[in-house]
């Protein structure tokens, strides 16, 4: 791989329009992760385990979070540079700092005694419809792929062992476990992301895929 493969993954037709709905979505992902964190329903699994060394370092959720990306940023690069994008650098680096960004905000709008059930449920069922059309629409405008989603995509093909499903569940389910045992809350947020943003990307994809191309 070299940085020719590295070009070509961020040169897609409608570049414009393409950036401008992935910042979009960096920032709108950001903030649901914030919600979750609020609401305290737990978050998807990725958060999870950077909110669980978070607690445990003491170290802020932004920095734990891009810790983590270039740890994992650093097998992508030098197995399969045609997966890195501007994409892949803005989810490792924005979407932490934008998350804590907004937890610092919502800690302040939240009243004294907390919010109602009925408002947590409110705020949480919004924020979980928009996380996945934000993290769909991250996907459909093919900009670069995650370092969280890279790596198990990595493992399956380089092993041929097991399906990218199912590699993709075990690499979930651990470190979702690691989270929780750092510290982070696991929830309802965890299972519905999980088990919903695949049928959600097939959605948005059918959709507007025809707007980028």
């Amino acid at each position: 791989m070299n940085l020719t493969i590295f070009a070509a993954s961020c040169a897609r037709p409608r570049a414009g329009r393409r950036l401008t709905v992935l910042a979009a979505s960096l920032i709108v992902i950001g903030f649901c992760v914030a919600v979750f964190k609020t609401v305290g329903f737990g978050t998807d699994p990725g958060s999870t385990f950077s909110l669980g060394i978070s607690a445990w370092t003491g170290m802020s959720f932004g920095t734990c979070q891009l810790a983590f990306n270039l740890l994992l940023f650093l097998p992508v690069i030098r197995l399969d540079l045609s997966r890195i994008g501007i994409g892949t650098v803005g989810n490792m680096v924005g979407i932490g700092y934008v998350a804590e960004y907004f937890m610092g905000q919502f800690a302040q709008w939240t009243p004294p005694g907390g919010f109602s059930l009925t408002e947590r449920v409110l705020l949480f069922a919004v924020s979980v419809v928009c996380f996945l059309l934000a993290a769909s629409f991250y996907m459909v405008v093919d900009m670069g792929v995650a370092p969280y989603d890279a790596v198990p995509q990595l493992i399956a093909a380089r092993t041929g062992k097991l399906s990218p499903r199912a590699v993709r569940m075990l690499w979930d389910v651990s470190l979702l476990s690691a989270g929780f045992l750092m510290g982070s809350a696991v929830g309802l947020t965890t299972l519905i992301t999980g088990f919903c943003l695949g049928p959600a990307i097939a959605f948005v994809s059918g959709h507007v895929k025809s707007w980028f191309e």
